[in-house]
């Protein structure tokens, strides 16, 4: 099965982050990515230049342009910049397509600091955003501003994850590259109390824009071909390791990470 994702966040100029990194782990995974872009970036590895926001009714027109024809057979939502846009996302999500699993990448903050969600947005994202999840996929900063928890340990992850899940989430995987050390370990738990903790070497790069849109997509890639949750996020953790792994190095600054390592350049044999 190729399997559908529909992709709901922003355009990353860039290509590193957002939508184009969406659409490339998505499609290098085998599965087909169709979207709705949720605002315009301009941006490149250095940061975010500027944002131009898409109204919250034609981000609903895409979303149902393509759920009415292409179907969805899993949703994987990013940067939704403000609370009318997580209200209107989620209406659609609730409304239209109840049954299809959303992967939430709570996107709150660029690689270089620039701010993806404006201030007080985030109750909204927590309130109706969160109980649309899946699975919900925060780094340590998201977590502690959905929490109000500081995560600086294992223990503090599962506390995190507990919170996430009690908030609404069917499960939560909590990434924890912003934690010190030489494992980076991303710990998932479910709401029937499943544990898994996905543990990879840390990669000294500074290559690494956009790993959170990838790893989601990646995700919802997986849940879309009718993988495990567990399966879809094993593979997807081993496909962004190597992608981090296999950057072209791109930027003066955080540069993308390599999408396409799947895909053999065309008249190989």
């Amino acid at each position: 099965m190729q399997g559908r994702v529909l992709i709901v966040a922003g355009s990353d100029s860039g290509g590193g982050a957002g939508i184009q990194a969406d659409i490339k782990a998505t499609s290098a995974l085998g599965a087909y990515a169709a979207t709705a872009i949720t605002a315009l970036t301009a941006q490149n590895t250095t940061g975010v230049q500027a944002v131009m926001p898409v109204p919250p009714d034609f981000i609903q027109s895409q979303m149902r342009s393509v759920i009415s024809d292409i179907g969805a057979d899993c949703v994987k939502t990013g940067m939704l910049h403000d609370a009318p846009v997580i209200e209107a996302v989620c209406d659609v999500l609730e409304s239209d397509i109840p049954s299809v699993p959303v992967v939430v990448d709570p996107v709150m903050v660029a690689k270089g600091g620039d701010a993806l969600l404006v201030a007080g947005a985030v109750a909204t994202l927590k309130a109706r955003m969160v109980p649309c999840a899946a699975i919900l996929t925060p780094n340590v900063p998201e977590a502690e501003a959905l929490t109000g928890l500081t995560i600086a340990t294992l223990d503090d992850m599962r506390r995190a994850a507990a919170s996430l899940i009690e908030a609404g989430a069917d499960a939560a995987l909590i990434k924890g590259g912003h934690l010190d050390g030489p494992v980076v370990r991303d710990l998932l738990m479910t709401g029937a109390g499943e544990e898994q903790v996905f543990e990879n070497r840390r990669i000294d790069t500074r290559h690494t824009h956009g790993t959170g849109c990838t790893l989601a997509s990646a995700i919802a890639a997986g849940i879309a071909q009718g993988m495990t949750p567990l399966a879809a996020i094993g593979r997807a953790e081993a496909y962004l390791h190597e992608a981090i792994r296999t950057a072209p190095g791109f930027g003066a600054g955080h540069g993308p990470v390599g999408h396409m390592h799947t895909v053999k350049p065309f008249g190989d044999g």
